[in-house]
């Protein structure tokens, strides 16, 4: 049978490798010659967990959503990542990174971020080990995400403000890169999502890959079975998504279920639906699915999210798609707002905007009684707070007013 994990080269079929300027080559192999070294340690997996258990409140909750499941007619299980410490499931990665970098000798620590969730995550455990942190942001994200940027502020980050492209994810992920070229010595890259070269998409799945771990127990004594039908999740770089599937990539009896951003329509320019839009390229060192127009020059994606606003994805998710072992549906805005309003007025749990894509994918998707869904609510809410009272007059506000419950 086929496996859909990483082969040693660091391809998902067609996708990912390391495509990457001299200048980063030493660090590039020196991560890939020692993070698998480090990660399957005894020490690391003892501080990795416990500080996963006493510091970010693991496991996360698995919780039945009742009345949810009766609007569409299955069991529909949500993977609380939103009840971790810093609010999202972002917290794993880092700490795991973090660690690493320690044992690699590394002091400074830079990230990009674009809702600001992964960047907060970082401040945060480089304030708990007592490590530089710079932050590179998109100007057009610090401003939509100011909360976040002031959390990063009081942890002691330095929040850098990107004023280039169309300021956000890319264009913050192009100056963490050109940091990392010009300190490569003492300068750890802390890549958010299963994004960039070798060894990052598989490095960062890897540490996400606790959230399915526990999926496997806590089903088990839910259900007495520790698979569901289908597992549904959001994808922008895809962290969260590579973790919730991690464990069941290659078990058939399992449908994944992918929700990428359609902005304002997949047909209007102003979308992030990679996958559906994208076309084979490289992006930020890795082969994938990117936006590109007819002269492979990398189109300016759009979302209401901040966190799903980037041009490429995961090489996972992208060979996941091309090998049709993914169903993966363009959420637009509206949707996602009217399945944000609908889990906030049904569940009384405000869901993040990129979570709320992945609650879009569910009217699209036809269930039978029996049928265990589980999907991960990959952060909460109060970020995107001003950006939902924005729009409770609009067509997400009549989407909730119309929930029936």
């Amino acid at each position: 049978m086929e496996s859909y994990q990483v082969n040693q080269e660091g391809y998902y079929g067609p996708f990912g490798g390391a495509y990457i300027p001299e200048i980063l080559h030493r660090c590039v192999e020196e991560l890939r010659v020692n993070y698998l070294r480090v990660l399957e340690s005894d020490e690391f997996r003892q501080e990795f967990n416990a500080l996963l258990r006493d510091y970010v409140g693991r496991p996360s909750p698995l919780y039945l959503a009742r009345r949810l499941s009766r609007k569409y007619g299955c069991r529909i299980y949500l993977k609380r990542e939103d009840l971790n410490h810093t609010g999202a499931h972002k917290i794993n990665n880092a700490i795991g990174q973090v660690l690493l970098a320690q044992r690699m000798g590394k002091r400074r620590i830079i990230a990009e971020t674009g809702a600001g969730q992964h960047g907060v995550a970082t401040a945060t455990v480089c304030a708990l080990m007592g490590l530089e942190c710079v932050v590179y942001m998109g100007k057009t994200d610090v401003e939509r995400q100011h909360v976040n940027v002031e959390r990063m502020k009081m942890l002691g980050a330095r929040v850098c403000a990107v004023t280039s492209g169309n300021m956000t994810l890319k264009d913050a992920t192009n100056e963490a890169i050109r940091d990392w070229c010009c300190h490569p010595e003492d300068t750890y890259y802390v890549i958010g999502s299963t994004v960039g070269p070798h060894p990052y998409p598989d490095m960062v799945a890897r540490l996400q890959s606790v959230i399915s771990e526990e999926i496997k127990k806590q089903l088990l004594l839910h259900e007495g079975r520790d698979y569901p039908d289908y597992l549904v999740a959001c994808v922008g770089g895809g962290s969260n998504a590579a973790g919730t599937i991690y464990h069941y990539l290659d078990d058939e009896r399992v449908r994944i279920v992918l929700a990428e951003a359609g902005g304002k329509g997949t047909d209007t320019g102003l979308s992030a639906a990679t996958i559906q839009l994208g076309r084979p390229g490289i992006i930020h060192g890795a082969k994938t699915l990117l936006l590109q127009d007819e002269d492979g020059q990398i189109l300016e994606p759009y979302s209401l999210s901040a966190g799903l606003d980037y041009p490429g994805i995961g090489p996972m998710h992208a060979n996941l798609a091309a090998k049709h072992r993914a169903t993966v549906y363009a959420i637009n805005d509206d949707e996602a707002l009217r399945a944000a309003f609908e889990l906030t007025r049904l569940e009384g749990i405000i869901p993040a905007l990129e979570s709320a894509h992945a609650l879009g994918a569910l009217e699209k998707m036809r269930f039978r009684p029996q049928d265990v869904v589980v999907l991960t609510v990959s952060g909460r809410g109060d970020k995107d707070i001003s950006t939902y009272l924005a729009h409770m007059d609009g067509k997400g506000g009549e989407g909730a007013s119309k929930v029936d419950y």
